[in-house]
């Protein structure tokens, strides 16, 4: 009997074929509401006949195990992965990267703008999101953070957290006769590229593109800084300037037209936007007063009833769209005593 990770399908443990040499894997993740990661094994790419992997998963036996399977499953093991490409720094996609390749020699490749992340994660040698709490302190919601900063974050481990073996850019980078392009799409984090497979037409989009969720914007180890809504709004423009792909995400099932789902990911965030607006009325108020305003997921749940860490998400988006607005000149913000007060401009 296949194993289940949990009761969405696509998240069933085992392994997917997508198109010639190519495998989405789903890789169980500790008591985490996303239920699994995808990882994707292409095998016709190395010269050497090797297998590169797009994303590591979690350091964890069980993700290890299920990952040793699927090899099993196409006559592969885990000593044919040569290369990982990371699309980011989050746990769930880098830490089992790192491990692989203590273990196998494999190469590790991760975006150049993740580095400032990593290393304030060596100075701070913890795994607290450092910047996230501060932005939730300018926010107005400084219970919350402190709620937060109390809780176990799973303990910092240097082993886990090394530096990739190459930092990317927007290049091509080259195996045998394929071409993998590296398209930088800061937002989710500074750092996070996509794979973009135009031979194939395939975009192995990350968090960036996810096929029926909206990623977190702007949750970084390091300070956020800049505009990370306004960066993410870009980096979904930006794939419409490519061909039309299949989008192979790192959480949900295969879906057919990455151009469709930025879309809708587009026509979301100009809802919440208008929402957020909506909230603030005339007065003026923090971010964390105006989620308390909002409804969150699609089930419309209040935010009261929300996790504190789904709160601490929930905040930072509405921060990030009130920021957008800002730029857009539909509010004025003010900082005093620390914390960012929104006024709609009249």
């Amino acid at each position: 009997m296949t194993a289940r990770f949990d009761q969405a399908p696509w998240a069933t443990a085992g392994i997917q074929t997508v198109g010639p040499g190519v495998h989405r894997v789903p890789l169980p993740l500790p008591n985490d509401g996303l239920h699994a990661v995808n990882v994707y094994l292409l095998e016709d790419l190395d010269d050497d006949g090797g297998i590169v992997m797009i994303d590591g998963g979690w350091a964890i036996p069980e993700a290890r195990k299920a990952l040793e399977e699927a090899l099993a499953a196409i006559d592969r093991d885990l000593g044919d992965i040569s290369h990982i490409l990371v699309t980011h720094i989050h746990r769930d996609h880098y830490t089992q990267a790192v491990e692989l390749r203590r273990l196998l020699g494999s190469r590790v490749y991760l975006g150049a703008e993740e580095r400032p992340g990593l290393e304030m994660l060596h100075r701070l040698r913890s795994d607290q999101p450092v910047g996230s709490l501060r932005t939730l302190r300018a926010a107005g919601a400084g219970e919350l953070a402190d709620r937060i900063e109390a809780m176990d974050h799973g303990g910092y481990d240097p082993s886990v957290w090394e530096a990739p073996d190459h930092w990317l850019g927007a290049e091509t980078l080259r195996f045998g006769e394929r071409e993998l392009r590296v398209v930088p799409t800061p937002g989710h984090t500074k750092g996070h590229v996509v794979f973009l497979d135009e031979q194939r037409g395939l975009l192995f989009s990350g968090d960036h593109v996810l096929p029926h969720i909206t990623p977190s914007i702007g949750f970084e180890l390091a300070e956020p800084g800049g505009h990370p809504l306004a960066d993410y709004l870009d980096s979904l423009r930006l794939m419409t300037r490519y061909a039309d792909a299949r989008l192979l995400p790192a959480h949900g099932p295969v879906a057919d037209s990455a151009h469709t789902r930025v879309a809708e990911l587009l026509a979301h965030h100009d809802d919440r936007l208008a929402r957020s607006l909506t909230a603030l009325g005339e007065d003026t108020l923090d971010a964390h007063a105006v989620a308390r305003k909002l409804a969150w997921t699609r089930r419309a749940v209040p935010f009261g009833e929300l996790s504190a860490f789904n709160q601490m998400l929930a905040v930072h988006e509405t921060a990030a769209h009130l920021d957008v607005l800002v730029l857009r000149g539909r509010v004025s913000a003010a900082r005093a005593d620390g914390v960012d007060r929104y006024t709609r401009v009249s």
